[in-house]
């Protein structure tokens, strides 16, 4: 089974979490596969938030009514990808550049679904590079301050956040303490947000694997 087969796996078994009301949406290529499903059940629920202009898109494609969050209000459920997951459920996040918005829906929903096929899921973060969003004048002070915690960041030319900053993907990192980092990175003048969620990881994991589907809870 390739990868692209547990996304699916994954992307469909959130549906099941779904129960009416406003859906806030992530980003990615797994995310993409949930939304063609909720379109599915769209007649089930009163529309969705977006964490990115492509799923606005791919949405609103499929007829489901994109709404602002801040009409919306707080979300039951937020549905979204990772780029890697630990077992605590702290997520590194940010590899497609939506990290800032993913954190806002993420931190308006009660409850955050995570999905993601089963490579995702390792024992330490940072093998994946973290993404972190930094306004565009503060480049080269922001990675300055990064080399200090140890990383190596690396601009993530001819890229443009959808809230117009860039990217600095960080590698090199091995993140052993997830919450402290975050806020370490967060506390930088000029960084907008890291891609590390884990202030405000995910309550549900649900990997798609070679066995079939398999959910995993924070430890």
């Amino acid at each position: 089974m390739n990868a692209d087969e547990m996304k699916k796996m994954a992307a469909e078994a959130a549906l099941e979490y779904v129960d009416g009301g406003i859906v806030g949406v992530g980003t990615g290529s797994t995310v993409n596969h949930f939304i063609d499903y909720l379109a599915t059940i769209k007649h089930k629920i009163d529309g969705a938030v977006s964490s990115s202009e492509v799923s606005t898109e791919r949405m609103k494609g499929h007829g489901i009514p994109v709404m602002d969050l801040n009409a919306a209000g707080e979300l039951d459920i937020y549905v979204d990808g990772a780029d890697e997951s630990d077992h605590n459920l702290a997520l590194i996040k940010g590899g497609g550049g939506a990290l800032t918005r993913e954190k806002i829906v993420a931190g308006a929903s009660r409850k955050f679904v995570c999905i993601a096929d089963g490579t995702k899921l390792v024992d330490i973060l940072g093998k994946f590079p973290l993404p972190v969003e930094v306004i565009p004048m503060a480049r080269s002070h922001v990675a300055r301050q990064l080399v200090k915690l140890g990383g190596t960041p690396v601009w993530r030319e001819d890229f443009i956040t959808d809230n117009g900053n860039v990217i600095l993907d960080v590698h090199n990192l091995e993140i052993m303490k997830p919450i402290e980092m975050e806020n370490r990175i967060n506390a930088i003048a000029g960084v907008v947000t890291t891609g590390l969620f884990a202030m405000r990881g995910a309550d549900v994991l649900i990997l798609g694997t070679g066995d079939g589907v398999k959910t995993v809870l924070p430890k």
